[in-house]
């Protein structure tokens, strides 16, 4: 069972919901972990499930959820970052309970952002999938190349396909990486993207200049998740199997 948790009654209408859950090259932490950092966002909330890894985090000596949400009535967006890639068989629950917190809370739009495969990697281009036609002009005008034919997958795919029906303002802004390579130059191009589409202003020279720390920090969080979870069933297979699947 996935849980959306708040730690304070908060009215996010017409605010901007921002995921990039792990997937390839770790644009979407990278960017969010910049994001959360660069605007001062708040601690709002967190998901949980018993389909986690047992992983605490542990930031500034206070122990936190590794699934958390943040906000700025500032910038007038919310966002959720993830510290461990999310388990497949609960990326549909996760997608659903999180559509079912944006359409509740009254998100006026949704932005994912993620990475897409790619060899050539040097255009450094910003590509984009838009659930209306009216987000589709402006991710155009966004200097966004927009994806006529192709496939989505994950947490972003099925936001998307429910905002469709319902004919709510989704876009998926895709970064295409070197699927072996953790660069943040990747989160560069999103976020420049997302100050376009949204009219924010975040400035990247910090990223540039931090881009060691920033893939080193996304790296470790990622290895934790992993390991944490591995060695827990390890353990816990070696004194019962049928305790964990």
């Amino acid at each position: 069972m996935i849980e959306i948790k708040m730690l304070k009654e908060k009215d996010f209408k017409g605010y901007t919901f921002i995921e990039g859950f792990p997937g390839t090259g770790l644009v979407g932490p990278m960017a969010i972990s910049y994001i959360i950092d660069k605007l001062g966002l708040s601690y709002a909330g967190y998901i949980d499930s018993n389909d986690f890894p047992p992983l605490v985090s542990v930031h500034g000596g206070t122990p936190m959820k590794p699934v958390r949400i943040y906000y700025s009535d500032k910038y007038k967006i919310c966002t959720v970052f993830a510290e461990f890639a999310i388990p497949i068989n609960i990326i549909y629950e996760l997608s659903q309970q999180l559509y079912k917190f944006i359409k509740d809370n009254k998100f006026s739009r949704i932005v994912s952002i993620g990475g897409i495969p790619q060899q050539n990697t040097t255009l450094q281009k910003a590509f984009a999938i838009a659930s209306t036609p009216s987000l589709q002009k402006l991710a155009k005008g966004s200097g966004l190349n927009l994806i006529s034919d192709g496939v989505s997958i994950g947490v972003s795919a099925l936001l998307l396909s429910n905002a469709v029906l319902d004919n709510m303002d989704d876009v998926d802004i895709l970064i295409p990486v070197a699927s072996d390579i953790v660069d943040p130059k990747y989160a560069e191009i999103a976020i420049l993207a997302l100050n376009k589409m949204i009219s924010l202003s975040i400035d990247i020279s910090d990223l540039e200049k931090e881009a060691k720390e920033v893939e080193t920090k996304i790296r470790d969080l990622m290895k934790k998740g992993k390991d944490t979870h591995d060695n827990y069933k390890k353990v816990v297979n070696d004194t019962s199997p049928s305790m964990y699947a």
